[in-house]
């Protein structure tokens, strides 16, 4: 039986984060440095870590000291997670294309994104998903700086666990960001965009995706996105 590697990205794919979530880097810089920080960053589709570096260049400094970075980061997030679990929102369609996907056999469904393990944890547990997807051969900020390189990071873990190989032609990445098309491009995974979050159809399309999708609540639209050639298993 054909297996397939479904990857996916939290945050503007799955759930609509808080404004409030974006401040953790800028608090994190100002306990980790004792100042804060005058210059903001780009978190679009990046990892932690490499937000956490940018935001420390730009503010004069060298790379983020990696000895507290993910303690500081997760805890400045759980500071945050009533005011997510109050204003934050699973995306429309996200839920019911999760579990769909996931009763299909042969279909491994975990995630890929620039968060730590644990604060993708947090987000995913908050929102009830946990369940939907297998967390433990997802690939997160923890394992590499860039975020192309968590896909070779997934494909191995998923072989390991589930005994199958993972390769260009099985494995789909599903995010919303022009990173994340870059991501599964440079990877090695096809592309299924979702316009869910700040970027739209066309630029996701240019910037490479193979399928762009306005957002989830289509669940036959996604199947034909991730399977286009029918050979669903």
């Amino acid at each position: 039986m054909t297996a397939t590697l479904l990857l996916w990205d939290i945050d503007g794919t799955l759930i609509s984060s808080v404004p409030g979530c974006a401040e953790i880097y800028p608090r994190a810089f100002e306990r980790l440095t004792g100042r804060p920080a005058v210059h903001q960053v780009d978190i679009s589709g990046r990892t932690e870590r490499d937000i956490m570096d940018e935001l420390f260049r730009r503010n004069g400094l060298g790379p983020a000291p990696r000895h507290r970075l993910a303690e500081v980061l997760v805890q400045e997030l759980r500071h945050k997670a009533a005011e997510l679990e109050a204003v934050g929102r699973v995306l429309p369609g996200a839920r019911e294309t999760l579990t769909a996907l996931g009763m299909r056999e042969g279909v491994v469904q975990s995630v890929l994104t620039g968060n730590l393990r644990a604060n993708a944890a947090l987000k995913l547990g908050v929102f009830g998903l946990d369940e939907l997807v297998d967390q433990e051969v997802g690939a997160y900020g923890d394992d590499a700086v860039e975020r192309a390189a968590l896909v070779a990071v997934a494909r191995r873990r998923a072989a390991a666990v589930h005994g199958r190989v993972f390769d260009a032609g099985n494995t789909v990445l599903i995010g919303d960001t022009v990173r994340d098309v870059a991501a599964g491009r440079d990877g090695g995974a096809r592309v299924v965009a979702v316009a869910s979050g700040t970027t739209g159809a066309a630029e996701l399309r240019a910037a490479g995706a193979e399928s762009v999708l306005p957002d989830l609540r289509d669940t036959p639209a996604v199947i034909r996105a991730v399977w286009p050639g029918g050979g669903a298993v």
